[in-house]
């Protein structure tokens, strides 16, 4: 068992990184100096170490990791925050996927960032940063706190995306994504102020029984799990916040593989995964999670298949894959729902924690998988920007033959992602099938067509991308791309890592495993199966579910294949034939012009800031004038009485004593 102490260090590491990085070293050594790498590789590999040892000590003892609170405010009417920290099953495998991640982005970036050392100790001091309160934010044991860190990962995504502040875009990326997500905050901060005035605590275990026993119920409990669902809207980027991720690549592509592909984005999931028990005691907060995660997944894949940008294809990608997640969790959740609303469930407080706990291993499952493939794409990404100069696609091509390691592995994560048998992503994927199918069949719909778009679309990039002849690459740096080669060993050897596994990762589940170790039982929610075999027992029409999945994955590879390499269909004939349907894909359903030229200018600048700006000119700031105006005029009027005439001061006291004399010989 690893000493609780430890898990402390597991998020305090990083910390110390970032203060060694950014307060220490660059008061004595060169910014452009490599140490500053080396310091955060080398927290953040530890952080790893610790991470992996208490994930199997979680796992070997079946229970989680008893960790004593820190006081922090005791008020005297009974009100007492602490900082916990909580190290159960969803935690430490959550806490080995981000420093994990963390740690191959982090080696993968001494090469990416080579010949940007003016902000190298920047770089890896905003890295540190964020990982720490990413760490943070999966370890907290109650909602305060993990809505701090919650915001510091925001910060720390503001701080990144803008990295090259320089850039225009770059400047407008970070703005965007810091606004958009501090929409889907404020619904974050809202429940939380709704659970606390209704409780009187922020510890997620206490919220989970008071849910489950009935204590905390009702309209409450559904605008509590709203607000809640409403940050990870934001932070996951679903529909309709979804706007801000695709141009958040404006970011360094490590930024990218590892807070907009792994992690930061993946703290929606996180959040609905660790307070499911209170929204399986909610009917309507855990069907809106089913549907947005549903409709999420196919509308972000559809602009997928437009995107000439590689990253921006990974972008939507990230987007449908977490609304996959989110689907995962809904589709689950719905059903235990159903089954407590029927009086199927008569189970203790204890029992329905442990059912709830395991809920979520079908959509953390693809979480934990996805991260794994999705880091390695954009790494690979940013290897065939590292050689072209470029992420436009169009002037690609034939790369395959000059840069053999970052194809192959490029090409297993495009298989995984995908879900083709036997890679990571086939086994977490059918896992979410199976769960819409048994819960709601246009959901199963919504995901079986997403499958096909998610092989289309990457296998489009693919042969766009390393096939054919080679166009150029980037004409407009100034720099010599005709001769394309394999990046370093420093950038390739992260990528062969996560390829491995993109492969095996989704092997701990071939027979439950994963459910298992997460407390999920398939007699206990007795509408999902687990593992492979499970997977296999749901048919249509008598053929396996797995089966149908993977023959609708193929065909959609297949069918990039015919557009894109043999070209027997051109793409253009093709845009063509949809016409309209196209351009509405290719321009983003046009939600960028809806938010930015109507709802930012038009509503919001030219009214309601525009009545904002007059209330505070003329009322807040005429209320201020006028007061000062008044004492002002007073002033003026005293002042002129203030001759400085001693004979007259000497008048006006006589005539003073006059008055009061007469006054007392009278009224006397």
């Amino acid at each position: 068992m690893i000493p609780y102490q430890l898990i402390w260090l597991i998020m305090l590491l990083p910390l110390f990184s970032f203060i060694i990085n950014g307060l220490v070293l660059r008061q004595f050594i060169n910014r452009k100096s490599k140490l500053y790498g080396y310091v955060t590789i080398t927290a953040i590999a530890v952080s790893a170490i610790f991470s992996i040892w208490a994930l199997l000590s979680v796992a070997a003892n079946n229970e989680e990791i008893i960790i004593p609170d820190v006081s922090w405010v005791v008020i005297d009417n009974g009100v007492n925050i602490h900082l916990g920290l909580i190290a159960d099953q969803l935690s430490t495998m959550m806490a080995v996927v981000v420093s994990v991640v963390s740690l191959m982005v982090q080696i993968y970036s001494l090469g990416y960032m080579h010949g940007d050392e003016a902000g190298y100790y920047r770089y890896y001091t905003y890295m540190s940063l964020f990982t720490f309160s990413m760490l943070g934010l999966v370890l907290s044991d109650n909602l305060l706190f993990t809505f701090v860190f919650w915001e510091m990962v925001g910060l720390c995504s503001y701080l990144l995306i803008g990295f090259w502040f320089h850039k225009k875009s770059a400047a407008d990326a970070a703005k965007k994504a810091f606004i958009v997500t501090r929409i889907g905050d404020f619904g974050f901060l809202a429940g939380i102020l709704i659970l606390f005035f209704n409780t009187g605590t922020f510890d997620i275990k206490e919220l989970h029984e008071l849910a489950i026993t009935g204590v905390l119920a009702g309209t409450v409990l559904m605008w509590a799990a709203i607000g809640l669902f409403a940050g990870a809207m934001g932070k996951s980027a679903q529909f309709p916040l979804h706007v801000w991720l695709p141009d958040a690549m404006e970011g360094p592509t490590p930024v990218s593989a590892l807070i907009h592909s792994a992690t930061m984005v993946c703290a929606g999931v996180y959040l609905v995964a660790r307070t499911m028990p209170m929204f399986i005691y909610s009917t309507e907060a855990i069907n809106i999670v089913a549907i947005i995660g549903g409709f999420t997944a196919i509308f972000a894949a559809t602009m997928g298949l437009a995107a000439n940008d590689i990253k921006r294809v990974l972008a939507y990608s990230t987007i449908s894959q977490i609304g996959y997640m989110m689907l995962g969790l809904g589709a689950v959740g719905m059903a235990l729902a159903g089954e407590i609303s029927g009086g199927e469930l008569h189970l203790g407080t204890e029992e329905m924690l442990i059912i709830a706990k395991g809920a979520v291993a079908v959509g953390m499952f693809h979480l934990f998988t996805h991260a794994f493939f999705k880091a390695l794409l954009f790494m690979g990404s940013g290897s065939v920007n590292h050689s072209t100069g470029t992420f436009d696609m169009r002037l690609m091509g034939g790369l395959r033959k000059t840069m053999p390691w970052t194809y192959a592995t490029f090409l297993i994560g495009s298989l995984s992602l995908a879900g083709i048998w036997p890679l990571a992503g086939f086994w977490s994927k059918d896992e979410i099938l199976v769960s819409a199918f048994e819960s709601q069949k246009i959901l199963f719909y919504l995901a079986m067509i997403t499958v096909f778009l998610t092989a289309f679309y990457m296998f489009r990039a693919i042969y766009m991308t390393f096939h054919g002849e080679y166009k150029g690459g980037a004409t407009d740096d100034g720099k010599d791309h005709h001769h394309t080669h394999e990046s370093p060993w420093v950038m390739v050897g992260p990528l062969v890592f996560l390829s491995v596994l993109a492969v095996v990762a989704g092997w701990w589940n071939l027979t439950g495993a994963f459910n298992h170790f997460m407390g999920h039982e398939a007699e206990a929610a007795a509408s999902v199966a687990g593992g492979l075999f499970g997977a296999f027992t749901h048919t249509v029409e008598g053929i396996p579910l797995p089966l149908i999945s993977l023959l609708v994955a193929l065909f959609g590879i297949f069918m990039a294949y015919v557009i894109y390499n043999k070209k027997w269909i051109t793409a253009g004939s093709v845009g063509k034939v949809f016409g309209p349907l196209y351009t509405l894909v290719y321009r983003k359903y046009f939600f960028d012009e809806l938010y930015e030229n109507i709802i930012v200018k038009l509503v919001a600048l030219k009214g309601l800031f525009t009545g904002f700006q007059l209330f505070d000119s003329k009322g807040v700031d005429g209320a201020v004038n006028g007061v000062a105006e008044v004492v002002t005029a007073g002033g003026r009027a005293i002042r002129h009485a203030q001759t400085g005439q001693l004979q007259l001061y000497g008048l006006f006291i006589g005539i003073g004593l006059a008055v009061i004399g007469i006054c007392v010989y009278v009224f006397g």
